[in-house]
């Protein structure tokens, strides 16, 4: 027990250490609500229902970057009408509010155009229009640099480059949370639908503490989404813990089937979505930090720290969940009850105390994914249930109750849905992904991972 419980301490430090180490020096460089309008700032995120575009425009080939004041930016919807236009203002900065709710403008394409024109006459711009998916109810930032003449419009292949980092940023989360849902129902049979409500538990968790009074600073560093992020792994693996003895625990005791058990999922999934609203409101938050940061750019293809740090974060954890689960005891007794709880239990595992500890784990990753899905694309009460039928449509592509299946799931998901934009109307990509489910569950219905059966 002493020896276990050191691994676990030795990973959660490296996990907060690295966190430090990437956020960090990134921290000490933030924006700050003093920007000067002598430098290509940041478009500040607005607080409110509508989801708006915002951009920036800078000469980059001057040091430090120079804002271009002056031209005329319209947004275009996806049938090529003008829904909306703006001029940059002294920092190179525009904002223009999308028409219509948040709702109503989920999964769609907006082009964002410059009228070269008004741009100066010493400006050869790079890029003339771009275009943004509306993935989430969240502000969308766009940049326009300035530099050596290049095409007025981003080419397919940029495109999909573009797609594909976002694509692999978002199935890191994805696989994050589909292997808690995977792990849970390994271990208890249980399809939980309210698992995408533990996703957004961990996404309040970080947001509470950054609207926590003052800064929390190491070194001189602010590292309160550090803490924030840090947090909601904790709190939620405890919420976890709260889950399966409050609930679910007594619902084994009493010898509860899975179909009730599951209708109950549902509605604790209706009730938790309606606290959150309660507590949160329904509007698009983000995070005081990093709401908006300047991508690196790669020719014409925009990267984020953010992204990046994500990403790396994702990955190790996942690497480390998973060498938990192959090489440790408590892995081996995860699999042995996943496998056969009776015959578990026969050898003198307790079978239980294995499904707390899963709970628990589950729990964190959902929590930690929403946290970090947060502060990439901001979020929204709803963000978890939004997310359910990915994470379910990952778990089964994968093989249900399989620890590589759930990931190796959620990275084609995580992919298809992005990269399915470039053929398909945004609004349809979700409808194509669960499109490629069906057509692989017809080929091989224990999923791409899973064992096959036989059933009587």
């Amino acid at each position: 027990m002493p020896t276990r419980a050191l691994r676990r301490g030795v990973a959660l430090g490296a996990l907060v250490l690295a966190l430090m180490a990437i956020l960090g020096p990134a921290a000490s460089a933030a924006p700050t609500s003093e920007t000067t309008t002598d430098e290509c700032a940041l478009a500040k995120p607005t607080d409110d229902d509508v989801i708006s575009i915002l951009g920036r425009i800078c000469d980059r080939r001057e040091s430090p970057q120079a804002p271009v004041e002056g031209v005329t930016v319209t947004v275009e919807d996806p049938a090529g009408e003008v829904i909306g236009e703006a001029t940059s203002g002294p920092d190179g900065t525009f904002v223009i509010d999308l028409p219509g709710t948040a709702v109503e403008n989920l999964g769609k394409k907006f082009t964002v155009k410059l009228d070269e024109s008004t741009l100066p006459e010493d400006t050869k711009p790079e890029v003339l229009q771009r275009t943004v998916a509306v993935n989430l109810d969240t502000d969308q930032s766009v940049t326009f640099p300035i530099g050596a003449a290049g095409p007025g419009a981003t080419g397919f292949f940029t495109e999909a480059l573009q797609l594909t980092i976002g694509g692999i940023v978002f199935s890191v989360l994805l696989a994050m949370a589909a292997l808690g849902l995977s792990m849970i129902f390994g271990t208890t049979g249980l399809t939980n639908f309210a698992h995408g409500e533990l996703v957004t538990f961990g996404a309040l968790v970080a947001f509470a503490v950054d609207r926590l009074p003052g800064a929390i600073e190491i070194g001189g560093a602010n590292v309160t989404v550090v803490v924030g992020v840090f947090a909601a792994f904790f709190v939620s693996a405890l919420f976890g813990w709260v889950n399966n003895a409050a609930l679910w625990r007594p619902l084994r005791r009493r010898g509860s089937g899975l179909v009730a058990m599951m209708i109950v999922s549902i509605g604790l999934s209706i009730l938790l979505r309606n606290v959150y609203q309660y507590f949160a409101g329904a509007q698009s938050q983000n995070y005081s930090q990093y709401s908006a940061v300047q991508p690196w750019e790669i020719g014409q293809i925009l990267v984020t720290p953010k992204e990046v740090m994500v990403t790396v974060i994702g990955i190790a954890v996942l690497v480390g969940t998973t060498s938990l689960l192959q090489f440790t005891r408590l892995g081996k007794a995860t699999r042995a009850v996943a496998d056969n709880p009776g015959l578990a239990s026969a050898t003198g595992i307790n079978v239980e105390r294995v499904i707390g500890l899963v709970w628990i784990g589950g729990a964190a990753l959902a929590g930690l994914a929403g946290a970090l899905l947060g502060l990439t694309q901001g979020f929204d009460y709803q963000i978890g249930f939004k997310l359910l039928l990915l994470m379910f449509a990952a778990v089964v592509l994968g093989g249900l109750g399989t620890i590589w299946g759930a990931i190796l799931g959620a990275f084609v998901i995580g992919l298809f849905v992005e990269l399915s934009t470039l053929l398909v109307p945004a609004e349809f990509k979700f409808v194509g992904a669960l499109l490629v489910l069906i057509v692989v569950l017809l080929i091989r219905p224990q999923g791409l991972l899973g064992r096959a059966q036989r059933i009587g």
